[in-house]
C-alpha cells in the first residue's frame, strides 16, 4: 500500500507494506509496490519478523530458483542456513550478510538450525533483491558471506551506522555489488539529528523499532513505513526515541525490469524460458536436497509485471 499523492517536503511516497504469510510468519513487504516498484536498483524489500517462534513452529524455506538478480541478507536476530547449487552452505547470524548473485540462474534454500527447530528462538531481519545490470543478468551465480568484523561502522553525535552494502558515508562494505548502491543500518539515540546527503539519486529509510521526525515534514513517522525522498532535496532526520532505521537508494537502472515469481530480467521471453525451465526440472539441484517449492500457476489474463 503507498500513500498517493504529494507529501510535500523532501519526501516523495510513504510506503506502508503488505503483510505476507511466508509459513509460520509474517514478513512485510515494501517492494515492489503499486506506485514505486523499484528505489535504486532495490526491486524487492521484505522485512522479516520481528517473531519468535515457539518449539516446532519454524518452517524452512524449501529449494527454489532466481535469475536476473542478486539477494541480500541481512540479520538483527537469529540464524538461517543457506544453502544453493553451486555448493555453498553458510550460516547468517545477526550482524552478517549473504549475498548472493543468481545471474543465469541458481537454485537455493533457507533453513532454520536444528536447534531453533527444536527450542524455538527470535528472527528480525531485511532481505532484499538486487537487480543486475542488463549487462550481468547472465552472469555466472556466486554467493559470498560477510561477518560483522568485516563491515564499515561509524559512530558520531548519537548516531551508530553500519555500511552493510555498497558505499555511503565515505566508507565502502566488501559486499561484490554490480551497481551504484547503498544499504545501510542506523542506530539513533532519543534527540539524535542526522543527515542524509544527496550522493546517491534514489533514496529511502526505513523505521525498524521506534520514530522519527523529518525537517518539513508533519508528523512523526512510525515503524513499519518506506519514506522515499526526493532526488537532491536535504534530507535532515531526528529520533524521537531510541530508534533503529535502515537506509537504502542508489543509481536507478536504465532499463525496465520485468518479475514473475523468483525471476527479474529485463526480458520477459527470459523469464518465459526460466519458467520453463524449472517446471522441466533443468535448473541445478542443491547437493542433498529433494525439495522444491513448485512453479506457481499463471492466474487467468496474467502478465509480467514491469
Amino acid at each position: 500500500m503507498s500513500i498517493p499523492g504529494p507529501t510535500g517536503g523532501s519526501l516523495d511516497d510513504v510506503i506502508l507494506p503488505n503483510v505476507r504469510d511466508i509459513g509460520g510468519f509474517k514478513v512485510r513487504r515494501a517492494l515492489p509496490s503499486p506506485l514505486r516498484r523499484m528505489v535504486g536498483p532495490f526491486i524487492f524489500f521484505d522485512q522479516i519478523g520481528p517473531v519468535v517462534l515457539g518449539a516446532g513452529q519454524a518452517e524452512d524455506v524449501r529449494p527454489h530458483p532466481h535469475i536476473g538478480l542478486s539477494t541480500l541478507t541481512y540479520l538483527f536476530e537469529g540464524e538461517i542456513v543457506h544453502r544453493d547449487s553451486a555448493g555453498h552452505v553458510e550460516t547468517i547470524r545477526a550482524g552478517e550478510v549473504n549475498w548472493m548473485t543468481a545471474g543465469a540462474g541458481i537454485v537455493h534454500s533457507e533453513r532454520f538450525p536444528e536447534a531453533i527447530h527444536r527450542n524455538g528462538g527470535g528472527l528480525s531481519g531485511n532481505q532484499f533483491w538486487v537487480a543486475l545490470p542488463k549487462a550481468a543478468e547472465e552472469t555466472a551465480p556466486t554467493f559470498s558471506h560477510h561477518d560483522r568484523d568485516a563491515l564499515p561502522v561509524l559512530a558520531e553525535r548519537g548516531a551508530r551506522l553500519t555500511v552493510v552494502a555498497g558505499a555511503a558515508f565515505g566508507a565502502r562494505s566488501p559486499v561484490p555489488t554490480f551497481s551504484d548502491l547503498f544499504y545501510v543500518d542506523l542506530h539513533l539515540e532519543a534527540g539524535a539529528r542526522f543527515e542524509l546527503p544527496a550522493e546517491h539519486v534514489e533514496r529511502a529509510a526505513y523505521v525498524i523499532a521506534g520514530s522519527l521526525a523529518i525537517a518539513g515534514q508533519d508528523g512523526s513517522f512510525p515503524p513499519s513505513q518506506l519514506l522515499v525522498f526526493k532526488p537532491g532535496a536535504s534530507v535532515v532526520i531526528t529520533a524521537l526515541a531510541p530508534t533503529h532505521v535502515v537506509l537504502l537508494g542508489g543509481e536507478p537502472l536504465p532499463e525496465k525490469r520485468h518479475i514473475f515469481w523468483n525471476f527479474v530480467s529485463t526480458s520477459t521471453e527470459r523469464i518465459e524460458q526460466a519458467k520453463a525451465d524449472w517446471r522441466a526440472g533443468r535448473f541445478p539441484g542443491i547437493a542433498g536436497e529433494t525439495e522444491f517449492i513448485p512453479l506457481p500457476p499463471d492466474p487467468p489474463g496474467v502478465r509480467i509485471k514491469d
